[in-house]
């Protein structure tokens, strides 16, 4: 996330950090459901006289056969898994699997024995499942603290039409209360204590960070202390500045002293000339432009007496005078003159500097 995000005329800035937060912090759900799985080798629906009067019939119970390389197994199923049956289009020689306790009905695809009966046909073939009929499946879910909190936080409305209308008009962006997050993490605990869940922390990454003020900072310090936090990783171009929501308090780059004091700062160094050239090089391969050894040692002058992104943005402009002039190789010529056209902002500060009185203060 940008630390600019938690700025929101709908959402409290606190809300921002804390659904960032639950973002990146992951749940395996493992589960173990009972199947049946095979190729439909018989679709037999019975049919029973409706009980009110009439003509009509219904469906009593639906007898399927279900084969694998192991063998074959004939199941007597309820109306309504014929229903699902119906919705996937199942029909024989088609691969499925039914799951026991919910009755749900998934289609995988024909089964290959029949892939030479036609030409062409727009199907995916899969192979005879092995193992028996009746098998147990572990299947595994991966989701956020975020989704949970998500699924819960919507009342399900009723089908009124007052209910109705309040669910359109009800906004996009909900506040989760923190209530319901507490007992989220009750559950969540509970899975974990069970061994049927895994708590996964992830990485929150947060650009400029001496965007965030002094009240973001004060939740951070909270947020952090959370047994569930993920790994927080703060990023900022700033030196010594004001904090952000305070008129006095200055501090290296715009973060308090007492939250600073908790981090580990990674030290970083400037580029050199030759790893200036290696970052140029891979750019230009990227956006598919030819480079000589002449213009690409050129660039590195210019990004290391201005500034990286500057060599970096040269590199279009150059791209399109070399093709201008018929060359399909930028050279040392191009980029000098591109460089002549554009300032980069070292040129530019110095030159407003030398001419402050030419402009409007």
């Amino acid at each position: 996330m940008v630390g600019s995000e938690v700025y929101s005329s709908e959402v409290k800035k606190t809300e921002v950090l804390m659904e960032n937060f639950r973002r990146a912090i992951g749940l395996r759900i493992k589960e173990t459901k009972e199947v049946y799985e095979g190729e439909v080798i018989e679709l037999t629906p019975v049919e029973t006289e409706a009980p009110s009067a009439g003509y009509g019939k219904t469906i009593s119970h639906v007898i399927i056969g279900l084969k694998t390389v192991k063998g074959s197994k004939q199941l007597k199923l309820d109306p309504s898994i014929y229903e699902n049956l119906q919705k996937e289009k199942v029909e024989i020689g088609d691969v499925i699997y039914i799951e026991a306790n919910s009755g749900s009905v998934k289609r995988q695809g024909r089964s290959d024995s029949y892939a030479t009966e036609f030409d062409l046909e727009a199907e995916e073939y899969v192979p005879l499942p092995k193992g028996d009929v009746h098998k147990k499946r572990e299947v595994v879910n991966d989701v956020s603290l975020h989704d949970l909190d998500t699924a819960n936080s919507r009342p399900q409305g009723g089908q009124d039409i007052l209910s109705l209308m309040g669910q359109l008009m009800k906004p996009k962006k909900l506040e989760i209360t923190e209530k319901l997050r507490v007992e989220i993490n009750t559950v969540v605990n509970k899975y974990i204590e069970q061994g049927t869940a895994e708590l996964i922390p992830g990485v929150l990454f947060i650009d400029e960070v001496h965007m965030l003020d002094i009240e973001c900072f004060t939740f951070l310090h909270r947020a952090l202390e959370s047994s569930i936090a993920p790994i927080v990783i703060f990023s900022t171009n700033r030196g010594r500045c004001i904090v952000r929501g305070t008129d006095d308090i200055y501090a290296p780059h715009g973060i308090p002293l007492d939250l600073l004091d908790r981090l580990l700062v990674i030290r970083t160094m400037p580029y050199s000339r030759a790893e200036m050239e290696q970052i140029i090089a891979l750019r230009a391969n990227t956006e598919n432009l030819a480079l000589d050894d002449e213009a690409l040692k050129s660039l590195a002058d210019i990004g290391f007496s201005a500034t990286l992104r500057y060599a970096l943005q040269l590199l279009t402009p150059a791209a399109l005078i070399s093709k201008v002039g018929g060359h399909s190789t930028i050279s040392k010529d191009d980029v000098s003159e591109v460089n002549g056209l554009f300032l980069d902002a070292k040129s530019s500060g110095k030159i407003l500097s030398k001419n402050a009185e030419k402009f409007m203060a």
